[in-house]
């Protein structure tokens, strides 16, 4: 009986009842178990539309489309690779550093299966950021390609905890296990593993103003079962939908957008390889591939539309969302007469998933990223926790006490004292300012700290200082956000030279300082403004004064 119930309707129905509080939430839950499975039931019954389950194209003519059952059979192989050939048990860590390519799908949904924490990390990380992320998460295992595996090696002696290396690859590579020979001849016999819903899923590194990035935990809960409790959403898909997100593998927007909540409705999930991200790859993909959905970081929306969009004709597009940082209402204005099409802004973080969103159908207050999502009780509050009433400018919060809500990360791991200072009385504080308006929207006004957000990129200034510091010309370095047309804000360094330098040729100095933070940080971290200053405006103690760096860049002063 519970099968046919099942069948006549689809995953999400099935929970309807935990929505209305008529259940509990189940102890146990593993989405690849209780979601993607039961979506492979319903396809093989006949009774969802006939669209792939995952869609990929490479931009060269390759194409890779799977059903939910293909994704099924393909994910046990791959389960029993980390299990059985790289010995990996329920809840070791394995880091994955893939670009947009259908192995890093099948490594997300095979390590759910073996209840193995998935740690994704960005391609552009140099191999100082990977031995960083070796040492502090304890992987036994990473999974990369033949562009990161040299960072890789050089580092691997120093990781004490690194067992096995897969490379994706054509070709082989010395101590490097080939991933795509290994998974083709494993059997597809594969028992899920039994996860209670508190059970680690993914670790996402996130960047802080002082100190190393820190390990944001979720779970089962916060990443795979989230979307089924939550009214709809942000997404509001189904089955016949098929959603593009264009971010990169390593944030938690693709986790959220490129899995697990668009899976929780049995849409498409659509991938282009994306080596670059150019205007006019995006715009004829738009127009070639039957895309309702598509979401994007503002930068992507501030390159499109410095093209002539009408000479394009988008095959199916129908919602556009952007996220990762706030869009400039021009940028909205200019697609929307030139696209007919709304850009739907959502808010969020790493810890938290997205918890503000302009949902389908709602009032768009340009420059306002909506209201809070499902699931979260979002205000604005001041420093004693105390709830800001409307206009009032404060920190964005979410309740977190006595209820912690489901979507919110479980602890910085290794790190007591981050987590505990991410908690303000009742609230989570997300470091970011905002106010609320009288309807419940919300509007961002910037950090709270020195985080800079360039192109849905976080970048703690700290990191590039310390990578600037480093060469020998540098006597004191500070870096800040500083305005930017097409990223929104850019970080730009200021810099101390030592007296060594001090007569050096400055435009060839920066150009040499932006390509040592580069080869020392990942690239995305570069400065792109570089100014050299006699001195720092400092504190008492000695500390540089980075808000008046910044506010002068901003012309806040």
């Amino acid at each position: 009986y519970l099968s046919c119930v099942l069948l006549a309707s689809d995953v999400y129905s099935e929970y309807q009842a935990v929505r209305r509080g008529e259940q509990e939430i189940p102890k146990y839950f593993n989405f690849a178990s209780d979601v993607l499975d039961k979506w492979t039931k319903i396809e093989k019954a006949g009774k969802r539309p006939s669209n792939s389950a995952f869609w990929w194209i490479s931009g060269k003519g390759e194409e890779v489309k799977w059903s939910f059952e293909e994704l099924g059979f393909l994910s046990r192989k791959v389960a029993n690779v980390l299990t059985k050939v790289c010995g990996l048990q329920k809840g070791d860590r394995i880091i994955v550093v893939l670009p947009r390519i259908p192995e890093w799908w099948l490594v997300n949904v095979a390590c759910m299966r073996a209840g193995i924490v998935l740690i994704p990390g960005t391609t552009q990380l140099s191999a100082k950021d990977i031995l960083y992320r070796l040492q502090a998460s304890k992987a036994k295992c990473i999974i990369t390609d033949d562009t990161v595996a040299p960072a890789v090696d050089s580092v691997a002696s120093e990781s004490q905890f690194l067992k096995t290396k897969l490379i994706v690859s054509k070709g082989s590579r010395e101590g490097w296990l080939n991933f795509s020979e290994l998974y083709k001849n494993q059997s597809a016999d594969h028992s899920c593993a039994k996860t209670r819903i508190e059970d680690s899923v993914n670790i996402f590194f996130t960047s802080g103003t002082t100190g190393s990035p820190k390990m944001t935990e979720h779970s089962q809960g916060s990443l795979g079962f989230r979307p089924l409790l939550s009214e709809r959403y942000w997404l509001d898909l189904t089955p016949s939908d098929v959603i593009w997100n264009t971010a990169d593998t390593g944030w938690i927007l693709t986790s959220l957008s490129s899995v697990f909540d668009a899976w929780v409705f049995g849409s498409c999930i659509f991938v282009h390889q994306l080596p670059q991200i150019e205007s006019a790859t995006i715009l004829n993909t738009l127009c070639r591939f039957p895309i309702d959905t598509l979401v994007g970081v503002p930068t992507l929306y501030r390159m499109l539309v410095q093209n002539d969009l009408s000479s394009y004709k988008f095959m199916n597009l129908k919602h556009c969302m952007s996220g990762g940082e706030p869009l400039n209402p021009e940028v909205m204005e200019k697609w929307k007469s030139q696209t007919g099409l709304d850009i739907h802004e959502v808010y969020g973080q790493t810890e938290t998933g997205i918890i503000c969103s302009v949902f389908k159908g709602m009032k768009i207050k340009p420059g306002s990223m909506g209201k809070a999502a499902p699931l979260f009780d979002v205000q604005v509050v001041d420093k004693n926790a105390n709830i800001l009433p409307p206009g009032q400018q404060g920190e964005i919060a979410v309740r977190s006490k006595p209820i912690r809500p489901l979507g919110l990360f479980s602890e910085y791991i290794d790190n007591p004292k981050k987590t505990a200072e991410s908690e303000r009385g009742d609230f989570y504080v997300t470091g970011d300012r905002g106010t609320m308006d009288k309807d419940g929207y919300f509007w961002f006004i910037g950090r709270d700290d020195d985080i800079i957000i360039s192109s849905g990129y976080r970048i703690g200034p700290f990191e590039v200082e310390s990578a600037l510091m480093e060469h020998p010309a540098v006597a004191e370095a500070a870096v800040v956000s500083s305005p930017d047309p097409l990223r929104g804000e850019v970080v730009k360094a200021f810099v101390v030279l030592s007296a060594t330098f001090s007569s050096s040729n400055r435009e060839h100095l920066a150009c040499e300082l932006q390509e040592h933070v580069k080869k020392t940080t990942a690239p995305y971290k570069y400065p792109r403004k570089v100014e050299f200053v006699q001195q720092m405006p400092k504190t008492i103690t000695g500390k540089i004064k980075r808000h008046e760096l910044r506010n002068k860049e901003w012309g806040r002063m």
